[in-house]
């Protein structure tokens, strides 16, 4: 019983000791190093001892001054006492988000772990390693690391030894279905360390961090990940990996597929490939790109021949194998892409992107997004080669391609269903350089490719209308084409519902026979249907299957005559909002207010009325070439002209009040069309004075019924007069530009970081 006794007695005195373990431990420490470097032996042992001691109370007591310890104890002559400190740096890294916190915070420790990669001594950088590893679990410790170069120095100690150019790696399966197995690196513990250091760290850069990393590390980096990104989608497509409970598996690894994908973006998205030739749309023979743009674009279809378009593309196309055999050439074609989620047409941050499709980036094509495979028998009705699949509460799910896929497009090739793919210009150089270039020729910030390959004697899509103009370039064999008239005179919208003409009605259409070098332009609106010429049955080339690029130029908000007049009102509006004119009085600003919204609102109404309102802007052109820019700024000065004086003579206060009414009463949102306006601001805060998408069209209702209703009619139409008055095509010009300039460059980043995830070797 006393025995008991004295044992209880003796773990409440240790456990009273407990709190002063670490303040003892630092006080030994501290004297053994006041020493100098000199210390062995004895101050050695015992320096060891209390940091072991120290490693294993950590969950229980810390006093903080052994943190000011840390910085001398890990740049130790001894490997033991340096491995021991690198070891707690760690161990407090993970025991809570603010101890981590507070580590990434002690700037000496985080510099003297950075230090330590570089160290020939491959125990002390296999612990620095694992440090930094520990460190980055948090946003604070990631960023504390990128800060001190850790990126770099990380790059520098992973290429100390000479790496393959084909890397050994395998995937982890972990027994359930997912899209993002982990990668096994095949390779010694440290570059697996390494290298899974510096894909979590890249992937938490910004956009500036990124460029703070030099040229030199930066490319030979993202070689070597594409070289293993090339491996790991080919085994990922093939479906092959291992079990986690197979003997000799690294659980070391934390990298996922598309972790490696994200790193291989993010080191693309402002390195621009190598452009192609100019690609020459418009000579002599045909008509001149004046003519096009003045009197054929937009309005109806015209052919032009003999292009240089197909040498162009002979870069991205082996045209011997197609000819020799297409079922190959589909499926060599099918196994070097991969899925490209389509990125938001008002998303300007790259970043932002990134994260919304993180889990998913980089794994094979999906059906219905990147490809379709699809026939059509009677003109109207299609049917696709693969079924949309559901679970037991019918809802859909996304058909991942695999290797036997594949070999099923193939098949359906034989079939007769042509093969659609979506992005062409994110997964070929070549095709990314015309796609550039046609975007710039029509003042666009990107455009669409799509491919289609149809067999012979076979219609693909059925009969259709585009909310997009599109040239067809026929690249291999022949299509006849039957275009229709449009069903109305307004040129539709972006995912605006079309018109449709029964089938009667369309009986009268003109015929075009595309053959190879020939591109067709069809504008948006008219309807269209193709079908291969050849009837003899077969899959042979010489029986007459097509190949055939299209272009889509779709022609965004920002970007109609429509887009243009709102940024022409808003910047003027903004000008304006300086002056004593507009500050006077609260009730003269909040009159003002009201005017600007509503004479956005006229602005918005006229693009649902008038063609011209609908039609593509070409302000954005100008720059492309000096070849053209007298005669089109002349045009686009007469367009903006018309649109002033639109605006001058009808829009009305009480046209648009009843407008504004009306969408409240059906629940519209009467600003979604114009909520781009947000990105004019320019990092300005978002309020309800400067920023039209975020206003209420109740509350306009109700200001106005707060105030004199013939005073605010009054001030709208001096605020209309004033703007119609004193704007200038001009000052408009270089806002715009800025503003096209803006979406521009998400796109090429866009289309930067999916082409390098992509294996055309160009």
């Amino acid at each position: 019983m006393k025995r008991t006794n004295a044992g209880q007695e003796s773990r409440r005195l240790n456990k009273r000791r407990l709190p002063d373990s670490s303040a003892t431990a630092f006080a030994i420490i501290l004297a053994a190093i006041s020493k100098g470097n000199n210390y062995g032996g004895e101050d050695l042992a015992l320096i060891q001892r209390c940091l072991t001691k120290l490693h294993r109370s950590l969950s229980q007591s810390l006093s903080t001054p052994i943190l000011s310890l840390l910085p001398v104890l890990i740049s130790s002559k001894s490997d033991e006492v340096a491995c021991k400190s690198i070891e707690i740096v760690g161990a407090l890294s993970l025991m809570s988000i603010e101890m981590n916190e507070q580590i990434a915070s002690e700037e000496q420790i985080v510099k003297g772990l950075v230090a330590l990669l570089k160290s020939s001594n491959s125990l002390r950088s296999m612990a620095a390693c694992n440090s930094i590893l520990d460190l980055s679990t948090t946003s604070i410790g990631r960023k504390h690391l990128v800060d001190s170069f850790a990126i770099e120095n990380l790059i520098l100690r992973f290429f100390q030894d000479p790496k393959s150019s084909t890397p050994m790696v395998s995937l982890l399966s972990d027994g359930k279905c997912t899209e993002c197995p982990k990668i096994v690196f095949n390779d010694d513990k440290l570059s697996i360390l390494l290298v899974n250091a510096i894909i979590i760290l890249l992937n938490s850069c910004t956009i500036e961090q990124l460029h703070k990393i030099p040229v030199t590390l930066s490319r030979v980096l993202l070689l070597h990940l594409k070289n293993v990104w090339e491996e790991v989608h080919q085994l990922e497509l093939c479906g092959i990996s291992e079990n986690c409970t197979q003997d000799g598996v690294s659980y070391i690894n934390s990298i996922q597929t598309n972790n490696l994908a994200e790193s291989v973006f993010r080191l693309s998205v402002d390195i621009n490939p190598c452009r192609a030739p100019s690609v020459g749309f418009f000579n002599a023979e045909d008509t001149s790109l004046e003519n096009f743009m003045l009197n054929i674009w937009e309005s109806s279809p015209f052919l032009l021949t003999n292009s240089k378009l197909k040498n162009i593309m002979s870069s991205f196309i082996d045209f011997s194998k197609l000819r020799k055999s297409v079922p190959s050439f589909l499926s060599s074609m099918l196994r070097g892409l991969i899925h490209c989620p389509p990125i938001p047409s008002d998303e300007h941050d790259i970043l932002h992107f990134l994260d919304e499709v993180s889990n998913s980036l980089g794994c094979p094509i999906v059906h219905q997004e990147d490809i379709r495979v699809v026939q059509t028998h009677d003109s109207e009705s299609e049917l696709h080669y693969f079924q949309t699949q559901t679970d037991n509460i019918n809802f859909e799910f996304p058909i991942i391609f695999s290797s036997a896929d594949i070999l099923k497009c193939e098949q359906a090739y034989k079939e007769g269903y042509t093969i659609a793919l979506r992005g062409m210009g994110f997964r070929y150089t070549s095709i990314a350089s015309v796609a550039d270039e046609v975007a710039s020729m029509f003042g666009q910030p990107s455009i669409g490719v799509n491919l289609y390959l149809t067999p012979p004697g076979c219609q693909g899509l059925a009969c259709h209308s585009d909310d997009h103009c599109v040239f067809i370039c026929q690249l291999v064999g022949a299509k006849t084409w039957n275009i229709f008239s449009p069903a109305g005179n307004r040129l539709p919208r972006l995912y605006e519902a079309l018109e449709k003409k029964e089938r009667g009605i369309m009986d009268a259409h003109k015929e075009v026979l595309l053959k190879e070098g020939d591109i067709l332009y069809i504008p948006r609106g008219h309807p269209h249907e193709a079908r291969t010429i050849g009837y003899g049955g077969g899959c042979d080339a010489s029986t007459g299957f097509s190949l055939h690029l299209t272009l889509s130029i779709e022609v965004e908000p920002p970007f109609e005559w429509e887009g243009f007049a709102h940024v022409a009102f808003y910047h003027w509006c903004r000008r304006q909002s300086i002056t004593p004119y507009i500050l006077a009085d609260s009730e003269s600003l909040v009159l003002h207010k009201i005017s600007a919204i509503l004479i956005h609102i006229a602005v918005k109404c006229f693009g649902d009325t008038d063609p011209i309102f609908r039609k593509a802007c070409l302000v954005g052109a100008l720059s492309h070439s000096c070849e053209h820019t007298d005669w089109l700024l002349v045009n686009q000065k007469d367009i903006f002209s018309h649109i002033i004086c639109k605006i001058r003579s009808e829009a009305t206060f009480v046209d648009v009040l009843k407008l504004v009414e009306a969408a409240i009463e059906k629940h519209e949102d009467l600003f979604s069309h114009f909520k781009w306006i947000r990105h004019l601001l320019k990092g300005e805060h978002e309020t309800d004075t400067n920023s039209i998408h975020l206003v209420d069209p109740n509350d306009v209702i109700y200001q106005i019924s707060q105030q004199n209703r013939e005073v605010a009619e009054a001030v709208f139409y001096q605020v209309k007069s004033n703007f119609c008055n004193e704007i200038a095509f001009e000052d408009v010009q270089p806002v715009y530009v800025t503003l096209l300039d803006d979406y521009r460059k998400a796109r090429k980043q866009y289309a930067n970081g999916m082409l390098s995830l992509h294996f055309d070797g160009h």
